[in-house]
């Protein structure tokens, strides 16, 4: 019976000790999207939550020092801007230039800066149409419903 104890009482342990992880690995990578005026209006005891908000990245305003990395991004609705500085290890995407929309990964800060730890861009016109062209049409459309 002891035997059967023990091994009850080793078997509870690794349960534990497995859901204690899993419970703060999903706790912890658990991201929220925000835009620029939400995260601004975010109260100080939220400033240190991982967030990801997304904006367009203000023309002259990328700036290198080091390691870091200094731009602002801007909503085009509203006219808000935000400080950012990336300090990951990933080199940036290509996509990343001025007025491209980029989406930073990190927290803000309590001055007011938020500090990226992702960067992700895309240039939107390079996969929009021309102004006054068409979009591409697919090289098999298959079978139209008036034939079927």
């Amino acid at each position: 019976m002891k035997t059967y104890l023990r091994f009850g009482i080793l078997v509870a342990a690794v349960l534990g000790t497995l859901a204690w992880l899993a419970a703060s690995g999903i706790r912890e990578s658990k991201t929220y999207y925000k835009t620029i005026s939400e995260l601004k209006s975010m109260p100080q005891s939220e400033a240190g939550k991982r967030v990801r908000v997304t904006g367009d990245v203000v023309a002259g305003s990328i700036r290198r020092e080091g390691t870091a990395v200094h731009f602002q991004i801007c909503e085009k609705e509203r006219g808000s801007t935000l400080n950012v500085v990336y300090t990951g290890k990933d080199p940036l995407p290509d996509t990343f230039r001025a007025e491209a929309q980029a989406m930073a990964d990190g927290k803000m800060a309590p001055d007011g800066t938020f500090h990226a730890s992702s960067i992700a861009a895309k240039c939107p016109s390079k996969y929009e149409a021309a102004p006054g062209k068409a979009a591409p049409q697919p090289l098999n459309p298959g079978p139209s419903r008036s034939s079927l």
